[in-house]
Formats: structure tokens, sequence, C-alpha cells
């Protein structure tokens, strides 16, 4: 990290998914923010709102999705929140680089893959079409692509899950970005490749200089590449802080649930794992009081009663936010200011 001043920040962010009859709270107050040459992992089980929080403020939920989002999502001087269509999809191009999960979700499957990288390299950084064409070959190149000049004229469905998950990534980059989002990248992928994937990410953004956030379940890919984590549950942050913090010494009833689920095979012993009992709370009828609360063996009557505020406690040099007054009150985590 080379810069204190966050390049991302969303601050109290709230999104609202509407179908037919119901509306979903997917995203509930959410703050967080990255900083050049940062890493930051958002962690939370499937329907969190990992997605819904990255993708949402760029406007690259699915079509059909009618959506309404309060709060700020700052970057470059510009709210993105509330920006139109037009300065959405330019700043979009220009600041920020996005990796899927499924290549093809990026990928055109009836264009081949350079022209592709060499017209987001036109559009968003500015280049005619001789440099903009050297640019995504030299890209294939340095992301691992063997032959990239022939790899330029192929398609999408010429390549292997693991070459084209590397051309998405040469895509997210063709405009230089400053802030590169990840989601779920390498979830489709087997260990070598997805080892391979996360080395390139790393040693770009040492290169480049540019920000992560990295939406993930994998809590071996955070333990490899974070800097910082978020947990979401619910939509809501349920704590946060170092990678080392929240990995080696979690805090919240919820965190230590989602590694305990996670078997530890660096240890002699057989590796065992332990779920957390129940399901998540339905975010169409949302219930005042702890979201957490009917899954928590700490619970107290108060925790069903009022929202846990997120504060800051001194857990160890780095400052650590935490959404569980319980715990606080339990352990006697120092509040820090």
């Amino acid at each position: 990290m080379n810069d204190d001043k966050p390049i991302y920040a969303i601050e109290n962010l709230i999104i609202d998914l509407y179908a037919t009859s119901v509306s979903v709270r997917a995203v509930d107050g959410v703050s967080f923010s990255v900083r050049p040459g940062e890493t930051v992992a958002v962690v939370g089980e499937s329907g969190s709102g990992k997605t819904v929080m990255t993708l949402g403020p760029l406007g690259l939920l699915p079509e059909g999705v009618t959506v309404a989002m309060r709060g700020t999502a700052q970057a470059d001087g510009s709210d993105l929140i509330g920006m139109g269509s037009r300065q959405l999809s330019e700043l979009r191009g220009r600041y920020f680089g996005v990796i899927f999960q499924d290549p093809m979700s990026a990928l055109n499957p009836m264009l081949k893959i350079g022209p592709q990288l060499a017209r987001q390299a036109r559009r968003f950084a500015g280049l005619s079409h001789e440099p903009a064409r050297r640019q995504a070959v030299s890209l294939l190149a340095r992301l691992g692509i063997p032959d990239p000049e022939d790899r330029y004229h192929r398609y999408p469905h010429e390549m292997s899950g693991g070459m084209l998950q590397r051309a998405m990534i040469a895509l997210a980059l063709a405009a230089r970005p400053r802030v590169l989002i990840a989601d779920e990248p390498t979830t489709a992928l087997d260990a070598t490749v997805q080892a391979q994937i996360l080395e390139l990410i790393r040693q770009i953004q040492r290169e480049e200089g540019i920000a992560v956030v990295l939406v993930t379940h994998d809590i071996g890919v955070v333990a490899s590449v974070a800097d910082r984590v978020i947990v979401l549950y619910a939509g809501q942050v349920a704590e946060e802080g170092t990678a080392m913090d929240v990995l080696t010494r979690p805090v919240h009833p919820y965190t230590r649930g989602l590694l305990a689920s996670v078997p530890d095979f660096r240890s002699d012993e057989r590796a065992t794992t332990r779920e957390i009992p129940g399901l998540p709370p339905s975010q169409i009828r949302l219930e005042p009081g702890c979201r957490f609360a009917d899954r928590c063996e700490l619970v107290e009557p108060g925790c069903r009663k009022h929202r846990p505020p997120l504060q800051t406690i001194s857990l160890s040099a780095n400052p650590h936010r935490l959404a569980c007054p319980v715990v606080i009150r339990r352990d006697g985590h120092r509040l820090h200011v």
C-alpha cells in the first residue's frame, strides 16, 4: 500500500432490488474504502450481498432488475450513485476494471479476443489503432497466454477456461484502470490455474499500483492475497479488519462460524468442520435487531430489539470494526478512539 487516501470509497450504501410484488434490501448501510495498491476481500455466504454491493454502484447488475440505491460511492472526484448511464459507462471503462466469475459475461463470443482488447484501449485509453493492437498483444503475453499474436485472432470458444480467464483479466486491464473489481474470479478453475491467476493479479497490482476489491467465498484465496477483509452478513458489515486479524483472531460469532466451516488442512490432525446452524434471514421482511440473532450462540434478548452498531475496537495495532456489542462487553475489547 502506498497511499493513505482512498481511491474508491462507499459510504452508507443501501441497495434495494425490486421484483413484481416484493423488494429485497440486498445491501443495508455498508461503508468501506480501498487505497492504491491495497487488496480488500469481501467475504460471506451466498446471498450476503457481496456482488450487489460491488457491482451495483457500477451499474453492472443483470438487466431486468429494478434497483434503488442510496448513499455515496466516490471515485475520481465523482459520486457514482445517481450518475447518468452515459457518464457512468465512461467512468467505469476508464477508472474501473472488472473481472467476472464467468468470462463469457465480459467477452463477446461473436468477436475475436484481440480486437475486443484493442477496442477497450482505443475507447478508454485514447490509443490509436496500431498502438492499441500492440498493447492487446502485449497484455496477452504478459498474462501468460502462449503465442499471443495467434491468440489475438482467436474467438473465445477456441480457448480453454484458464486462457479465457486470462483474456478477461487482459480486457479488464486494457484501459489501465485505477481500481480492479474481481467477482469470484477463480471459482470455476482448478487449484493450479487458480493459483496462477491469483499470482497474475498480485503481480499486476505490484507493477501498476492499482487497488483490488476481491469478492469471494474462498477463505484460502483471502489468506493468500488480501490486505483487509470485510465480512458481510445479510447485507450488513459484521466485521472488518486486516486479513491477519480477521483470519487468525476472528471476533464476531458469524466470522468465527464462517472460518470454522473451512477445514484446516495445515493441521496434523484430521481436518474437521462445523457448520453454522440455521439459515440467513429473509431480506424481504426485515426484522429489528441483529440479523444473525437466530443463528448466534451468544444471543441475548437485546440482540433482537436493536441493530448492533458497527464499532471500532483496538484488537491489535490496527483498527478493527465489529458489529457485536455482546462480544465487546463480554471479552472486554477496548473501543478505538
